[in-house]
């Protein structure tokens, strides 16, 4: 069943006939083609109550479902979800950490696609249509990325930057994959290659691990330019030194188990 998105007052200091012509005409096409497809928004959230107004209401009106995956959240994040979006659906999550919540919601999704979103207003929802776009386009897998042209950060640490690009260039050379951008989080894929990725991480290092196995799993990739703004408010929770050493450890083990594998499925990525 669609969702509608709470409506906006707007105020233009133009006369309405001048809008009129154009613009409903122009947006129809593109609206249709994007929703010809139910897209699942997954929003893993843990007391984000200040943070919601600033996502919610920018999600596209056309998406087929919302699910918020809340982490025992002890704030009025669920209330004020309820509030932006009438038919969110709310599920609880299985576990701790950012990887735990998002498996639970991916368990939960009734879409074809899946979109991957952060509570805290660091992603940018009116980014999901070039997203989807790409996998109706022919990608089985739509990776976001800060560090190409349109992309771009404002909430990373030089310490962290560093780290990033470390990891990345690891991941070129034992992966033979050109990815610019391994830690981050915004995703879309089609729902049936969920079973291929065989997700079982629990924190921060799950974003590695579903871009690493999407080229073991020989997916279509291509990335999207994403920019990523500094949360609205709050403190981040990753940690910088221990979720870094998740992140090396998972690289070391997706390695490992793709060498110990047999090779009968070669990764056909476009970024090879």
């Amino acid at each position: 069943m669609a969702v509608t998105a709470p409506a906006l007052e707007i105020t233009v200091d133009v006369a309405p006939a001048a809008l009129e012509p154009s613009l409903p005409d122009a947006a129809a096409p593109v609206t249709s083609w994007l929703a010809s497809h139910r897209v699942s928004v997954i929003i893993p959230a843990l007391n984000e109550a200040e943070n919601l107004p600033h996502v919610l209401p920018r999600i596209p009106a056309w998406v087929h479902e919302v699910v918020l995956v809340d982490g025992n959240s002890t704030d009025a994040t669920t209330e004020v979800a309820r509030q932006l979006w009438p038919t969110i659906r709310i599920v609880p999550q299985r576990g701790r950490g950012k990887g735990a919540a998002l498996r639970s919601g991916f368990a939960a999704a009734t879409g074809e696609v899946i979109v991957m979103l952060d509570a805290d207003g660091s992603t940018d929802p009116s980014e999901i249509p070039a997203f989807v776009g790409v996998l109706l386009a022919g990608a089985d897998f739509a990776k976001g990325t800060r560090f190409v042209q349109g992309g771009g950060t404002e909430d990373m640490s030089r310490v962290r930057r560093g780290g990033n690009w470390i990891f990345t260039m690891l991941a070129r050379v034992l992966f033979r994959n050109r990815f610019s951008d391994l830690c981050y989080g915004y995703n879309a894929f089609w729902a049936r290659v969920l079973p291929q990725l065989r997700l079982d991480g629990d924190g921060f290092e799950i974003e590695t691990m579903i871009n690493l196995r999407a080229v073991a799993a020989g997916l279509k990739i291509r990335e999207v330019a994403s920019f990523e703004a500094r949360r609205v408010y709050g403190v981040s929770r990753l940690r910088t030194v221990p979720d870094g050493w998740r992140v090396l450890k998972t690289i070391w083990r997706e390695w490992r188990a793709r060498r110990l594998k047999p090779a009968t499925v070669v990764a056909q990525t476009a970024l090879r």
